[in-house]
């Protein structure tokens, strides 16, 4: 699967689980830790670890390998690792701290289309 679309699936996956402020940048260009990075927040820890369940899950029905996961500990930021595509699962407070947005501010921004459209 070619890494624009494992993003777009893993962000799928997070708006099925009402995910909120999804974005897919484009990081190819800027670093060889990726292609794409996926972000979220969730509302709670819980919400949190729900949302990286799900792109878990829907790589699994994929067919394809488990990302490595990281921070399991405090539930307020998980890494999902899938190789091509860096997923990062939030709480919002998580989020506006560390403001990846702003870190890649020089990333390119994707379109989340939905899967029927394609």
């Amino acid at each position: 699967m070619e890494s624009l679309q494992l993003a777009k699936e893993i962000a799928e996956a997070f708006e099925d689980k009402v995910g909120l402020d999804i974005k897919i940048l484009k990081v190819e260009e800027l670093t060889t830790l990726a292609d794409y990075f996926v972000l979220v927040s969730g509302q709670s820890n819980t919400q949190v670890r729900a949302l990286a369940d799900a792109a878990e899950d829907r790589l699994t029905e994929l067919g394809l390998s488990a990302p490595r996961r990281e921070g399991r500990g405090g539930d307020s930021w998980i890494l999902l690792d899938a190789g091509t595509v860096i997923a990062h699962v939030f709480t919002r407070e998580a989020r506006e701290y560390y403001q990846l947005e702003k870190l890649w501010a020089d990333a390119e921004t994707v379109e989340i289309e939905d899967s029927e459209k394609d």
